[in-house]
């Protein structure tokens, strides 16, 4: 039974609120095993289980509380415990730890970015002001800091893709640009699924080396290129299809307004755009807000938006045939055509 079910079921709390202001020492739990590299020590012991202190030792721990930190992941189900070693539970096993599967790459720049601005969410509601330390340009140029952020992207943009292929037959285009497409992981998996596609990344030039080597790992180098530029002081790639994902929640509204304007000049008549965010709609949908909320503490002024209101700036452009699709982790995907 995990904390958050353990306070519902507790006379004194039946509501759970206690679980819910401490929710921060489980996500903290879970980013700090994360950043330790936890599960993916466990999966290359000997049996794939350790004993605590062989594990504190792995991890170089301080003694003082390392065991309590096991326990606690084995509380909250992301290792097991049996005669007091430890392995990973199942979940752990197929997607926390490093490798093909690997899905703590956004966890790992949340870690980094996310949980220290969130700490500042009061300031931020207060002044509407970005609570997040550094800038974006200097941490491209950070090769460390920019692997963080393009695991992130990666982790964001990966499940989506069959939800794209879904809700958008692209069978009938042969280019394809992602505006934003960090280091073309969404571009090159939609290419790989579209054999008869080729495409290209259009984002700032730091991204470009990371493109490339990227293109080479999904198979795809080809295929796929890549455009340095500025969103709003470059011209866009023409293409038939268009993507612009994650982006348009960084801007304010009239930035966003101006970056669909130039996706209708970009594209070719009966070219499909496709844009996708965390957009809140009429029911309040928490992860959807979240993910607004995120923009807050990160960005001057960028922030969710109603998915009516995209589709709005889409006819207003010249678009037509807009459409709304679900998509997962909180995003809505809004489309429209290009008639001429």
């Amino acid at each position: 039974m995990s904390a958050a079910d353990q306070a519902t079921t507790d006379p004194k709390d039946p509501s759970g609120t206690a679980a819910l202001g401490l929710g921060f020492a489980s996500a903290k739990l879970l980013l700090s095993a994360l950043e330790l590299g936890v599960f993916t020590v466990l999966d290359q012991t000997a049996d794939r289980e350790a004993g605590a202190e062989e594990l504190r030792a792995a991890l170089g721990l301080h003694p003082r509380a390392a065991a309590d930190f096991f326990d606690a992941l084995v509380a909250l189900g992301l290792l097991e415990r049996t005669s007091g070693r430890y392995r990973n539970s199942e979940a752990a096993r197929r997607r926390l730890v490093r490798g093909e599967d690997y899905a703590g790459g956004f966890l790992e720049g949340a870690n980094l970015v996310l949980y220290p601005a969130w700490g500042k969410l009061t300031q931020a509601l207060r002044t509407g002001a970005p609570q997040a330390e550094g800038d974006f340009e200097a941490m491209l140029s950070d090769p460390a800091a920019q692997r963080v952020f393009l695991a992130m992207q990666d982790s964001l943009s990966a499940p989506l893709v069959p939800h794209l292929l879904d809700a958008v037959d692209l069978t009938g285009y042969t280019t394809l640009v992602d505006v934003g497409g960090a280091r073309g992981n969404l571009a090159g998996l939609l290419l790989r699924a579209c054999p008869q596609l080729t495409g290209r990344v259009f984002d700032r030039p730091q991204n470009a080396g990371p493109c490339a080597e990227h293109a080479e790992t999904l198979g795809v180098a080809g295929r796929l290129d890549f455009t340095g530029g500025d969103f709003f002081a470059d011209d866009l790639p023409e293409a038939d299809a268009m993507v612009i994902g994650h982006v348009l929640a960084d801007f304010s509204q009239e930035e966003r307004k101006q970056l669909i304007g130039k996706a209708y000049k970009a594209l070719r008549p009966g070219g499909t755009l496709l844009v996708y965010d965390p957009m809140p709609g009429d029911k309040p949908d928490l992860a959807s807000l979240v993910a607004s909320l995120h923009m807050l503490v990160m960005t001057p002024a960028g922030a969710g938006y109603h998915p009516g209101d995209c589709a709005q700036w889409m006819r207003v452009a010249g678009f037509t045939d807009t459409a709304q699709h679900a998509l997962p982790l909180g995003n809505t995907l809004v489309t429209a055509r290009k008639t001429a």
